[in-house]
């Protein structure tokens, strides 16, 4: 089992924000979730996986080629969904198919029309009045219509009604069912990525927070509640995201640590969402704790 995508120590640096030592990998037949807050740099990683941003340093492969080397290459066989419309909304699908098609050897025609009969979108209306549901599953026909090896999707179901964001994740399992191809998916609706990812890595200010399989992330962390004089000496410290409240506190613990951990104290599993909310409260202490100790 090869990796379909692999970033070492990724770099790039802006004004207000730094991406650095992002290192992860996505082997063939599997899909990641890409998660972190909004500004954590899913869509920086994104972008310098596509090209579309000048690294600073590290590496990007994708099929074993490289991301800047082998740009046209990589894109030949790379299917990418954005969170927003990039296409000509004055046109039908059925000009923006005449349009696209010359830019992919493997571009099926018969696959994009039959995929936007099986989405229910029409062919010969200008996708200017599609809804939010519709524009997302166009781009999903277009980026499929090409046969690609790997699909990326930044935020794909972010406004979605339920039932499109589930026609959506019905699509990425099907698609997925040939174990060469890969899915990366980043998206703020933790319930998608626990529901069909196999991998998580979860960024956090421009930094690899967790990379791993997604039952490992289940497993290695829990949530306690109980009063605060329950806690153990020493263990306070080794928390993640403490916050305490009237009748007790809350928090993250890894689950080597739990081992230590009293009855009194209630242990339950922590969902991604938690994990990422617990994470952010942890930023929240250690600036409280910088503030107090000017």
């Amino acid at each position: 089992m090869g990796n379909i995508l692999e970033i070492k120590e990724l770099c790039k640096a802006y004004d207000d924000f730094v991406l650095k030592n992002v290192s992860f990998a996505l082997p063939k037949g599997y899909i990641m979730g890409f998660v972190g807050q909004n500004g954590s740099g899913k869509t920086t990683t994104i972008r310098s996986i596509m090209n579309m941003t000048k690294i600073d340093s590290g590496s990007i492969s994708v099929f074993g080629l490289d991301s800047v080397r082998d740009s046209i290459a990589i894109k030949q066989r790379l299917g990418v969904v954005f969170d927003s419309m990039y296409l000509a909304e004055h046109l039908t699908a059925k000009q923006i198919e005449r349009q696209i098609r010359p830019f992919y050897k493997n571009w099926d025609s018969k696959d994009f029309f039959d995929s936007l009969k099986r989405f229910s979108l029409p062919d010969n209306r200008v996708v200017g009045d599609f809804s939010k549901g519709m524009k997302m599953k166009l781009m999903v026909a277009i980026a499929l219509a090409h046969k690609p090896e790997l699909l990326i999707l930044d935020e794909p179901t972010s406004g979605l009604d339920p039932v499109a964001r589930d026609e959506l994740l019905d699509i990425l399992s099907e698609y997925i069912q040939d174990e060469n191809r890969g899915i990366l998916f980043s998206t703020h609706i933790t319930a998608d990525v626990e529901r069909i990812a196999d991998y998580v890595t979860i960024l956090h200010n421009g930094r690899v927070w967790f990379t791993g399989d997604k039952d490992e992330l289940a497993e290695g962390y829990a949530v306690v509640k109980g009063a605060e004089s329950a806690i153990p000496e020493g263990l306070k410290e080794k928390m993640i995201g403490f916050h305490n409240y009237r009748n007790g506190f809350e928090a993250l613990i890894r689950a080597e640590d739990m081992v230590c951990l009293p009855d009194k104290l209630e242990c339950e599993k922590a969902s991604i969402d938690e994990i990422l909310v617990y994470i952010a409260k942890e930023d929240k202490n250690a600036v409280h704790f910088e503030d107090n100790t000017l």
